[in-house]
């Protein structure tokens, strides 16, 4: 097997309205099977995800909890709007989000945008991926698969990575139970995450600062599928342990 990984170079500063399959066609030729990873932060400003601390009233509640962490209580109130559930308070916000993604910060984010505004993650970003990958297929006739990546902190682990937040034309993991190892044996759990695997080496194809790329593609793995799967990568909330330990 061979894969090629490559950036999509000279992409402008993302505003409200773009069309960000547009400008990744005019700087990339797209090609059946390809896979198209995307920072949800240019998705969010393209969909005007973007706010003004300014326009924010603090709730009672993020007060309470801005005093805990000597945070902005205008930051603090964005986090619990695009929350549904707190699991941490102190000394970082953690958050349960509609989708069921964890994430600290609800995925709110103050870097790659003036001083002043935050950036939220897309509203529903396996929508946004499904329409982008309809645009470009609407544009080009190419069957591509789109997973918008954002960067995430890893539990007993230091440091960040990238990990899909939403996706389009791929499923979310890849089941080898069933299957045998080298040696003969029966595989009983295996469920491979392909979509996190991927976010996360096109996370380090990006880059960050003010170097960096907001989209990359993948091409050689041949992982299409015309389904929208994103939902199979959360486990239930039943069968979380960790998430049932943090609302202890």
């Amino acid at each position: 097997m061979r894969v090629e990984v490559f950036t999509v170079d000279d992409m402008p500063r993302i505003n409200e309205g773009d069309d960000l399959a547009r400008l990744i066609l005019e700087r990339v030729r797209l090609e059946d099977n390809d896979i198209l990873a995307i920072a949800s932060s240019v998705v969010a400003k393209a969909e005007g995800r973007v706010r003004n601390l300014s326009e924010i009233t603090p709730s009672a509640e993020a007060y309470r909890i801005s005093r805990k962490l000597d945070e902005d209580p205008r930051f603090v109130e964005a986090v619990l709007e695009e929350s549904c559930e707190i699991l941490i308070e102190s000394p970082f916000i953690l958050v349960r989000r509609p989708d069921g993604h964890v994430c600290v910060n609800a995925g709110v984010d103050r870097s790659n945008i003036e001083e002043g505004k935050i950036i939220l993650l897309p509203r529903d970003p396996s929508a946004s991926a499904a329409r982008i990958r309809s645009r470009i297929y609407e544009s080009t006739g190419r069957r591509v698969s789109v997973i918008i990546t954002d960067t995430n902190g890893r539990a007993f682990r230091v440091g960040q990575t990238g990990l899909a937040i939403g996706t389009s034309g791929i499923s979310s993991t890849r089941n080898w139970v069933g299957l045998r190892d080298l040696f003969g044996n029966v595989l009983t759990i295996t469920n491979e995450a392909i979509i996190d695997e991927i976010a996360g080496f096109a996370n380090l194809m990006m880059g960050e600062g003010d170097g960096g790329t907001p989209a990359v593609v993948i091409r050689g793995l041949s992982l299409f599928e015309d389904v929208d799967a994103f939902h199979e990568i959360i486990r239930d909330e039943h069968e979380d342990m960790i998430l049932r330990a943090l609302r202890r």
